[in-house]
């Protein structure tokens, strides 16, 4: 059960509601997690950044490669929520999660982001010395930088035991 309960719409402050109206505007729904991170809107806009690495990143990076990088934290940070997020993503453009063979890029990502999650103070100088070959030192910045976001959400939901939306529970593993 969540430590913490999600905004009501109908009582919450007005800047709470404009932040609540925006995120459906971009994205079309509110999940928990974001209700509930709604309690504090600073709190919010910070998590919020996430998109923004997101959008830098997706000029690099095919979706896939930065979904399964995404997943690789996600999975190694043991956060259900996000897991069933970016499982939802790789099944519905038809990939399944189990079953596909990651190309190069992806399984040096999938390595890299696994890395992060278990031991931030000691990522393998031989994944580091390939994310270096690949990518310029913008892009590095922007995949570690995404990583903590993406970890730290990771941890608000497993701290707070945000309930996963019903609409990721079909993803979840047989």
């Amino acid at each position: 059960m969540p430590h913490i309960s999600q905004i009501d719409y109908a009582t919450a402050a007005p800047d709470i509601r404009e932040a609540h109206d925006e995120e459906v505007r971009a994205r079309g729904h509110v999940t928990n997690m974001k209700r509930t991170l709604l309690h504090s809107p600073p709190a919010y806009r910070a998590y919020m950044e996430w998109y923004t690495l997101r959008d830098e990143l997706a000029k690099v990076l095919p979706d896939r490669a930065f979904w399964l990088y995404s997943h690789a934290i996600s999975a190694a940070s043991d956060c259900l929520i996000c897991t069933l997020f970016f499982r939802r993503a790789l099944i519905d453009a038809g990939f399944s999660p189990e079953e596909f063979q990651p190309d190069e890029e992806e399984q040096l990502l999938i390595d890299f982001g696994q890395a992060i999650a278990r031991i931030s103070n000691a990522v393998p100088p031989d994944i580091w010395a390939r994310i270096s070959e690949r990518y310029d030192e913008k892009t590095r910045v922007d995949l570690v930088a995404f990583a903590g976001l993406m970890i730290a959400t990771n941890i608000f939901n497993n701290v707070v035991e945000v309930s996963p939306d019903p609409e990721l529970e079909p993803y979840r593993k047989a």
